[in-house]
């Protein structure tokens, strides 16, 4: 069994359950995040990425990265020479993605591909950097994730995780809880007209481990340097680690 929001679930039955939510949010992604981070996740997203040293030549896998935002600060970064790969288990992401990056004119550089996070279908050793941003919490076997995203990169290379966390200190927490249990759900419902993915959603946050447990699961997958930074008290956190 595994978690689907506070619902323990069978892992085929997650990732189906997921695959749900994604199709019904994909159009109203970015209103998502911002009605989950108070619109921070642009900002946070920008850090981020400028805290990944992407070079001009490299290459870059980003995971869950149907929306294209990750991918286009990427690009500005690898080009002339570089590769930006979009991967995302959800076709309706990456069709709202293409279509997001279409209307920006950003679509030429980017490739697109529909993959499952668990099995990468790339060789060994084939990208310089692995970016995921909120989208780990939403696979069901995060190991295994992990365990791929570290076959795929070069020797050198590194992932870029961008998650929602665990807040401090503990005012500010109950603070946080009041807005994703009470108030989130609401908006989901007034603004989208889907309360029960909101509801997962914060759910899925506090379900997902805390800073010094991923940092652990990364250890566990191989990576070396690994280390994290929190963002706004933690309600989001950036970790990163090395292939040696």
């Amino acid at each position: 069994m595994t978690d689907f929001g506070f619902r323990e679930v069978a892992p085929e039955d997650k990732t189906r359950l997921v695959g749900q939510v994604f199709s019904s949010v994909a159009n109203r992604y970015d209103l998502m995040n911002d009605l989950m981070s108070v619109g921070i996740h642009r900002f946070w997203k920008r850090y981020y990425v400028s805290g990944c040293v992407i070079r001009p030549g490299q290459s870059v896998l980003d995971l869950a990265g149907g929306t294209g935002d990750i991918a286009d600060l990427a690009r500005a970064k690898v080009t002339p020479r570089g590769r930006v790969l979009v991967a995302d288990i959800n076709r309706e992401m990456l069709e709202a993605g293409r279509r997001r990056m279409d209307d920006r004119g950003s679509v030429a550089g980017l490739e697109w591909l529909q993959v499952n996070g668990e099995a990468l279908p790339f060789r060994d050793r084939q990208f310089d950097h692995v970016t995921i941003a909120f989208g780990l919490r939403n696979i069901t076997d995060k190991q295994r994730a992990l365990k791929e995203m570290h076959r795929v990169l070069k020797p050198g290379g590194r992932v870029h995780i961008l998650e929602f966390s665990h807040v401090s200190p503990q005012p500010l927490s109950r603070v946080y809880d009041l807005w994703s249990f009470q108030v989130l759900p609401r908006l989901g419902e007034v603004i989208a007209n889907d309360r029960e993915s909101y509801q997962y959603l914060a759910e899925s946050i506090r379900r997902f481990p805390d800073q010094a447990a991923l940092a652990s699961m990364l250890e566990q997958a191989g990576f070396e340097r690994v280390d994290f930074e929190n963002l706004s008290a933690g309600i989001a956190a950036i970790h990163r680690g090395v292939r040696v």
